[in-house]
């Protein structure tokens, strides 16, 4: 079952010179989880943040921190992420070769385990896993940028994996990355999507426009 829209901000897209501040600001503008991409200029062409950061900006909000690893290998700190207070963990398909361990890691550690797709990744990676995840990802930009188009083919990838989170009963939630602005965001719920990842269409304007931003963003679904 497709559940309510959440907005999840990016912080990629924050003023990294005041990220606790960043994080309360868009916490008290109504946001429903915070998204933290690392990235490990490895798996993709970008290197950002650790467990070190997550848990100086642990303390700034009481949400869920929606830890997007795009990092290979991944199983040696998963331990760590948790540690530091991320709530979600999700990995990609592309990233390991022993995925069903991964997602029981992530879960032995109490955390909720995720699984993301890139564009070129088909949704038969999920099914062998999807009564073990928590939220299914879907990229509809190439991972390890900020700022890029969102790829329209991705929403038949939703759809198809809409039809197949509702098969299961479960209430796992179905993420799309990438791009996310007002121009498609009616679009990607229409596919099925619950959860937005939006990092420029969240931090334009700056802090006085953030719950306005957010709530534009989730009106799309209405």
């Amino acid at each position: 079952m497709q559940q309510k829209t959440r907005i999840a901000p990016s912080i990629l897209s924050a003023d990294f010179a005041a990220l606790g501040d960043e994080v309360r600001a868009v916490s008290a503008a109504g946001a429903d989880y915070i998204h933290i991409d690392v990235m490990d200029g490895h798996f993709v062409p970008n290197l950002t943040i650790g467990p070190a950061v997550v848990a100086a900006l642990r303390p700034h909000s009481e949400l869920p921190f929606d830890v997007h690893l795009m990092i290979s290998p991944v199983d040696p700190y998963i331990p760590a992420f948790v540690s530091a207070g991320a709530n979600i963990i999700t990995v990609h398909a592309e990233a390991g070769a022993h995925l069903h361990r991964t997602i029981q890691l992530i879960k032995d550690q109490g955390a909720r385990a995720g699984l993301a797709l890139n564009p070129g990744t088909t949704i038969s990676v999920v099914e062998p896993l999807l009564e073990d995840l928590d939220l299914v990802l879907v990229m509809s930009v190439n991972p390890g940028f900020g700022g890029q188009s969102f790829i329209p083919g991705q929403l038949e990838k939703i759809r198809q994996l809409r039809g197949l989170i509702d098969a299961t009963g479960r209430l796992t939630d179905l993420q799309v990355d990438g791009g996310i602005n007002l121009a498609n965001a009616g679009a990607a719920v229409a596919a099925g999507a619950d959860v937005l990842v939006a990092g420029t269409a969240t931090f334009t304007g700056g802090v006085a426009h953030y719950a306005a931003n957010i709530e534009a963003l989730r009106a799309t679904s209405a």
